[in-house]
C-alpha cells in the first residue's frame, strides 16, 4: 500500500523519471540503498520502485511509526524502525535480515539522516554508517544502488520553507529523477564495503542529478 500510494502522491508534486542501467534486475533478497537529502525522497524513490515492479521493505526512523495512522500502516505491512542509538538498533537488522530470507527487498538509508542544508541545491551522499556493512555481510545480499535528485526541490531547509515547499510543489512541479544502478555483490569487509557501497550510490545519484542538470552533478 505505501508504494501505491507514494506513487499516486508524488506525480501531484512533481514530475518524476526513471532511469536504470542497462540490464538492472532487481532479484529477491536484495539490499537497495539510496541516498537521503529530503524528507520528500522516501515517496520518491518508493514511487520509482513501483514503476519497475519493486515493493520493497523500509528501514525507516522509528519516530514515524508513532504517526498515528502511519504508524499502523507501517507496523502492518512489515516496514522495519531503527532506533538509532538505542540497544533496540540490532534488532532491526535482525528482522531486515529475516526479510532478505524470505525473499523481499529492502530499502536502506545508509547515511543515516538528513545533513542539514538551507538551500534546495544537490550535494553527494555523505559517509554511509555501518548497518549497510553488517547487514551485507550477514546476508551476502546483492546491493542494488539507487540516486534520487530533485526530492529538495520538494522539502528542504528550515521548518517553515519545508512546509512552503510542500505546500507549493504541486504549482510548481519540480522535476524529478530516480536512476537505479547495476547491482553489486560486495565481498570486502567493514570500511572498504561501506565504501564501495557508497561510491556506486554517488555514481547513481551523480546520474540522476546530471539529468536534472544539478550543478553539483555536472561539476563532479
Amino acid at each position: 500500500m505505501l508504494s501505491r500510494i507514494a506513487d499516486a502522491l508524488v506525480p501531484a508534486v512533481g514530475r518524476l523519471t526513471v532511469t536504470a542501467d542497462a540490464g538492472v534486475e532487481l532479484a529477491p533478497g536484495s539490499v537497495v540503498v539510496a541516498n537521503h537529502t529530503s524528507l520528500a525522497d522516501p515517496a520518491v524513490v518508493l514511487a520509482a520502485l513501483h514503476r519497475l515492479g519493486v515493493h520493497p521493505v523500509v528501514m525507516a526512523a522509528a519516530g514515524l511509526w508513532r504517526v498515528p495512522v502511519l504508524g499502523r500502516a507501517l507496523a502492518r505491512e512489515g516496514h522495519i524502525p531503527v532506533h538509532r542509538g538505542d540497544r533496540r538498533a540490532a534488532d532491526s537488522l535482525d528482522r531486515a535480515a529475516e526479510a532478505l530470507e524470505c525473499g523481499r527487498l529492502v530499502l536502506i538509508y545508509a547515511e543515516g539522516g538528513i545533513a542539514y542544508r538551507a538551500d534546495a541545491a544537490e550535494a553527494a551522499p555523505g559517509a554511509f554508517r555501518s548497518g549497510l556493512s553488517r547487514l551485507v555481510r550477514r546476508t551476502g545480499a546483492p546491493v542494488v544502488p539507487v540516486g534520487q535528485a530533485g526530492a529538495r526541490r520538494v522539502t528542504s531547509g528550515s521548518v517553515p520553507k519545508q512546509l512552503a515547499g510542500l505546500v507549493t510543489a504541486p504549482l510548481r512541479r519540480p522535476e524529478l529523477h530516480v536512476h537505479v544502478g547495476e547491482p553489486l555483490r560486495l565481498t570486502a569487509d567493514g570500511a572498504a564495503l561501506t565504501e564501495q557501497a557508497r561510491t556506486a550510490v554517488t555514481a547513481a545519484w551523480r546520474t540522476a542529478a546530471a539529468h536534472l542538470g544539478e550543478p553539483a552533478a555536472l561539476a563532479a
